[in-house]
C-alpha cells in the first residue's frame, strides 16, 4: 500500500507503473553492468574475439566457479610462426602448456583474485636446448562473465629461486617437479635456463597479458561432485613504450586435471612397486636356497648382488623422498620405500655377506679382529659406492639414461665370473628370469608409459634398447646354465682345463675305496665311472660331483680342487 501511495505521490498513472516495474525486472535480470573488464579503453581485436564468443554452457551467470587447480593443454601461435623479430629464439609454432592457478574471493562481488604460473614447453629454439618458459602471473577472474584476465610482472628483477613460491603445493605439481629434477632436468640446468633464457628479456621489455574464457567441461570422466573446467584464451605481449608487440598472439587451450585420477595413478604405481618388491624377496629366498652351501655361494658374483642392492637403495631413497614431498601420498610411497628397504638391507645385504664369507673360507680361523676389519672394509666400499653414485648422477644429470643402462648391466659380472671360474649352475633359472622381468618394470613405466603420473617424456627406442640389453644378458646366463659356462667361448681361447677322467695306468691291477661312500672303486672299469683328483685320489663320479657342490676341497687331503 505504501508503494502504491508513493507512486501516486510521484504522479505516475497506469502506464507509468507498468514502465516502472518493467525497468526493475530488467535491472534484476540483466548481468551486473558495474563489473566491467579490466581495460575500459577501446577493446583490441583479442577482446572482441573473447567477448564475442557465446556462452556454450547453460549454467546461470551468477554461479561462482572455483577455478583453483592445475590445467594441461596446448599452445600455438595464431600465425604459422612468430612474426616478430624482437626475440629470434621464439621459433616454435606450437607445444604443450601447464597452468597452475589459485583463485581467492575478494570483497568485490563477482571478482576473484588469481595468482598462478604458466609453463610453455618447446617455446625456444636455441643452442642450449632450453625449450621451456615459465611465467608468474596474477590477475582477476570475473566469474559472472566467466572471464579471466592475467598479467605478468614486467621490468622487475627476481631471484632464481623465488619463481617457485607461487606454484601450487599440490601432488600433481610437486611430483612433476620431483620427476623432472630426477629424470630430466637438474637444478643447475634450471639456473642456467633462467639466466640465458629469452623469457628473462621478455619479462623486462614486455607486458604479457592473458585474456581467457572459462567453461565447464562436459565429460563422462567426471566423478562425484567434482567440476572440471576448460580455459581458452589469448596471450599478447605489447612492448613497453612504442616498441610494438614482442611476439605474435598466442592461443592457449588447457583443461583442468582430474586430480582423483592422478591420485589413483600414483597409488597404483606404488602398489606395483610393492608387488615387484615382494616378488624379488621370494626370488632371493629361492636363490639363497639354491646356493645354500659354501661352494654354491662362492659361485655367485658378489659384484652382481652388490649392484642390485645399490639399485634398490636408490629406489628406496627416491620413493621416500617423494612421500615426504607429497604429504597426501606419503603412506603409499612410504610403503613402497619400506619394501625396497627390506629387499636391499635385509635379504641382499645378508646374501652379500654370505658370498663374501664363502669366498674367504680361510678367514674363519684368523680371529675375530681380522674378520671384523675386512667386514668393515666391505661395508665401507658398499656405502662409498652408493654415495659416489649419487654424486656422479648429480654431476652428469644430462646423461641419466646412459647411466641407467650402465646400472642395468648387473648380470654381466656374473657372466664374466662364470667364464673365469667355469662355474656350474650358480644361479637358479627362476631367479634369472624373475629378476630380469621385475627389474625392468619400473623404468619401463617411467619412460615407456605415455600416461604415467610422473609426466616424464617417453622414449620407446630407449625402452627397446633397455629390454634388449637386459634380455640378452639373461639369455647368456641361461645358456651357461644349460650348456656350460663356456659354451659360447671358442675352444682356442679357453685355458687348459684339468681332466678328472684322465686315464690311469692299466697295468696296475688295484682297487681302492671311495672315502665319500666307503665302497670299492674298480679302476679297471670305464674311466667315466670314477674321477681322479690332481692329488691322485680316486672317487666315484657321482660322489665327487655332489661333494664339489658343497666344497671345492679334496675329501681326503683337503687340497683345493679345480672346477670340474
Amino acid at each position: 500500500m505504501r508503494k502504491r501511495e508513493s507512486l501516486r505521490v510521484l504522479g505516475l498513472g497506469f502506464e507509468g507503473r507498468v514502465i516502472f516495474w518493467v525497468s526493475i525486472w530488467l535491472v534484476v535480470s540483466q548481468q551486473a553492468q558495474g563489473l566491467r573488464p579490466i581495460r575500459e579503453k577501446t577493446r583490441s581485436w583479442s577482446d572482441e574475439w573473447l567477448f564475442g564468443r557465446k556462452q556454450e554452457n547453460g549454467v546461470g551467470p551468477f554461479s561462482a566457479w572455483n577455478i583453483t587447480g592445475t590445467y594441461r593443454g596446448t599452445w600455438k601461435f595464431l600465425d604459422s610462426v612468430n612474426s616478430t623479430s624482437k626475440f629470434q629464439d621464439l621459433r616454435k609454432a606450437n607445444g604443450n602448456s601447464v597452468v597452475e592457478l589459485v583463485a581467492v574471493p575478494t570483497k568485490i562481488t563477482g571478482v576473484h583474485y588469481v595468482q598462478g604460473v604458466v609453463v610453455f614447453h618447446d617455446v625456444f629454439d636455441n643452442e642450449q636446448n632450453l625449450g621451456d618458459a615459465q611465467i608468474n602471473l596474477e590477475g582477476v577472474y570475473i566469474w559472472p562473465f566467466r572471464q579471466l584476465r592475467l598479467v605478468a610482472n614486467s621490468g622487475k628483477e627476481s631471484d632464481s629461486g623465488q619463481e617457485d613460491n607461487n606454484l601450487l603445493a599440490n601432488p600433481y605439481h610437486l611430483l612433476g617437479i620431483f620427476s623432472s629434477q630426477v629424470f630430466q632436468e637438474s637444478p643447475r640446468d634450471r639456473m642456467l635456463r633462467r639466466k640465458i633464457s629469452a623469457i628473462t628479456d621478455t619479462e623486462k621489455h614486455c607486458n604479457i597479458e592473458i585474456a581467457a574464457q572459462i567453461s565447464r567441461v562436459a565429460s563422462n570422466e567426471n566423478n562425484g561432485d567434482k567440476n572440471y573446467y576448460h580455459m581458452e584464451g589469448l596471450m599478447e605481449s605489447p612492448g613497453v613504450g612504442d616498441d610494438g608487440d614482442c611476439f605474435s598472439p598466442m592461443l592457449v587451450n588447457v583443461t583442468s586435471v582430474n586430480v582423483e585420477v592422478y591420485y589413483n595413478k600414483a597409488v597404483n604405481y606404488t602398489l606395483m612397486v610393492t608387488f615387484v618388491s615382494f616378488l624379488q624377496v621370494l626370488l632371493l629366498i629361492r636363490q639363497m636356497e639354491h646356493g645354500n652351501t659354501q661352494s654354491g655361494a662362492a659361485k655367485v658374483s658378489i659384484v652382481m648382488i652388490g649392484q642390485q642392492a645399490i639399485m634398490d637403495a636408490y629406489l628406496c631413497l627416491l620413493h621416500l623422498t617423494a612421500g615426504i614431498l607429497v604429504e597426501s601420498l606419503f603412506n603409499a610411497f612410504a610403503t613402497a620405500a619400506f619394501f625396497k628397504f627390506v629387499v636391499f638391507s635385509i635379504f641382499e645385504m645378508r646374501y652379500l655377506l654370505a658370498i663374501w664369507k664363502a669366498a674367504r673360507p680361510s678367514n674363519s680361523g684368523e680371529g675375530w679382529e681380522t674378520m671384523r676389519r675386512e667386514l668393515s672394509f666391505l661395508y665401507s666400499r658398499f656405502y662409498g659406492i652408493l654415495l659416489g653414485g649419487i654424486l656422479i648422477m648429480y654431476q652428469f644429470h644430462d646423461y641419466m639414461r646412459p647411466i641407467l643402462l650402465l646400472m642395468y648391466s648387473f648380470w654381466i659380472p656374473q657372466i664374466v665370473a662364470n667364464v673365469v671360474r667355469d662355474s656350474r649352475k650358480p644361479l637358479h633359472p627362476y631367479y634369472i628370469l624373475g629378476m630380469t622381468v621385475t627389474r625392468v618394470a619400473i623404468p619401463l613405466y617411467v619412460f615407456g608409459c605415455p600416461h604415467n603420473f610422473m609426466r616424464v617424456e617417453t622414449n620407446k627406442i630407449w625402452c627397446v634398447c633397455l629390454c634388449t640389453f637386459v634380455g640378452l644378458q639373461a639369455v647368456i646366463l641361461l645358456l651357461q646354465h644349460y650348456f656350460g659356462s663356456r659354451c659360447f667361448v671358442p675352444r682356442q681361447m679357453l685355458p687348459e682345463k684339468y681332466n678328472y677322467h684322465r686315464r690311469v695306468n692299466q697295468d696296475i691291477n688295484r682297487t681302492t675305496d671311495c672315502v665319500i661312500c666307503m665302497t670299492a672303486i674298480d679302476l679297471r672299469q670305464r674311466t667315466s665311472d670314477c674321477m681322479v683328483t690332481p692329488c691322485e685320489h680316486f672317487f666315484h663320479s657321482g660322489c665327487l660331483h655332489r661333494w664339489m657342490d658343497i666344497k671345492m676341497e679334496c675329501p681326503t687331503c683337503r687340497r683345493s680342487l679345480p672346477p670340474a
